[in-house]
């Protein structure tokens, strides 16, 4: 196991294109980090810095306290999993797996029991003399990752490792992945465009845009405290909704009708010298029918059309569609939805989703009474993109 530290990194390709600029990480021994972000934001390439498979053009590379910059990928002591499988299809799971070590000179029996050893933690032991073509997706993925698993190498790089995989199995081997990695202690850096992905594994997350750290922190951190546009409307899903606002007094004046802003958010758009036209921010699970709210209870009502209506079981997700509800025009809520194919698809833009209770009565194409939670409302700058709601939460 080891601490990797990138100082400055930077990769810039000869025609002057740069992919990853001025990038600045700790990830401790032992820790669990996950690089997210839209196709061609730079996780990619930062993981292929790490692990040699691309030069570093600025910056300073360590691992285990060890500069790495000029060190070719086989003395850097790590193991990458990567999104194809990668097996060779004419050898057994078990000569797959120890391979490596094979490649190390390491002795006979080393092999055997680290190979039998991994097999049973990773649930292959059945299967070791069956050949890929035998197994399924996710028993394929698990070898790859076993391969990894018997080096003890001082730190895992996962590539979007599960993206091949359908979603049950996605779900399946997330749970195993998390459990593995809590077992093993490994420091591990993992890639991924799936949000949901990023949100169930990682200690923290570093989220990425246009070969730019936008945010470094927690999930829940995260999710509560987006530093700007961009990480507020990347990290959760249903994604966050999105609403042009103007301050009016103690309220932000919106489609919805004149939503309430504490004292303290208010005290600091004033500090912060903020524009009076704001990007309003609000989360799907902070509406809900108006007949399920209490009397009283900090917040807003108001009235809209239901365009449709998604029933989970536990909960039912209900689209807003109004001609007028338009979504604020900034770079990062376009590139967005551009990541999201949202042109591609034809989808409206000018939705709002909301997550209500289970139990509502409120039916498609109805015209229904909702209430909204403003205590979890963000606001932005729309000209910065920063989030103006509260102070922003140093990044770890």
């Amino acid at each position: 196991m080891a601490e990797i530290v990138l100082e400055g990194i930077t990769k810039r390709f000869p025609d002057g294109a740069v992919a990853v600029q001025d990038v600045d990480l700790t990830v401790a021994d032992g820790e669990f980090v996950i690089l997210v972000g839209p196709s061609g934001c730079g996780k990619s390439t930062t993981l292929n810095m790490i692990a040699g498979l691309e030069d570093i053009s600025e910056g300073t590379l360590r691992i285990g306290g060890q500069v790495v910059n000029d060190k070719a990928p086989k003395d850097r002591d790590i193991a990458m999993v990567f999104q194809s499988y990668a097996l060779y299809p004419h050898m057994s799971v078990r000569d797959n797996m120890g391979f490596a070590l094979r490649l190390a000179k390491t002795d006979k029996d080393t092999i055997r029991r680290k190979v039998e050893e991994t097999a049973r933690i990773l649930d292959l032991t059945e299967h070791l003399d069956r050949k890929p073509a035998n197994l399924s997706g996710g028993q394929r993925q698990r070898v790859a990752m076993g391969r990894a698993i018997v080096r003890s190498p001082k730190a895992f790089l996962m590539d979007e490792p599960l993206s091949n995989l359908d979603a049950k199995l996605r779900v399946q081997m997330r749970t195993q992945i998390s459990r593995l990695q809590h077992r093993l202690g490994t420091t591990t850096v993992y890639v991924t465009h799936d949000q949901t992905e990023a949100m169930t594994l990682g200690d923290r997350l570093v989220v990425m845009r246009s070969g730019l750290v936008q945010q470094v922190g927690t999930p829940q951190d995260m999710y509560d405290h987006p530093r700007n546009l961009f990480v507020a409307g990347f990290i959760g899903s249903p994604a966050m909704n999105f609403l042009q606002g103007r301050m009016e007094g103690d309220a932000v004046s919106t489609v919805l009708g004149e939503l309430p802003v504490d004292a303290r958010t208010r005290q600091t758009l004033e500090r912060l010298d903020a524009p009076r036209d704001l990007v309003v921010g609000l989360r799907p699970e902070a509406f809900e029918d108006a007949a399920f709210v209490d009397p009283g209870r900090s917040g807003s009502s108001f009235t809209a059309t239901v365009d449709v209506m998604e029933s989970l079981g536990s909960d039912v997700y209900a689209y807003l569609g109004e001609e007028h509800w338009e979504r604020p025009a900034t770079s990062e809520l376009q590139e967005l939805a551009a990541d999201a194919g949202v042109e591609e698809t034809g989808a409206r833009q000018d939705q709002i989703v909301t997550r209500l209770s289970a139990a509502t009565r409120i039916r498609e194409g109805s015209q229904a009474q909702l209430w909204v939670d403003t205590s979890g409302m963000q606001l932005f700058d729309p000209r910065t993109g920063m989030n103006l709601t509260h102070d922003q939460p140093n990044d770890a």
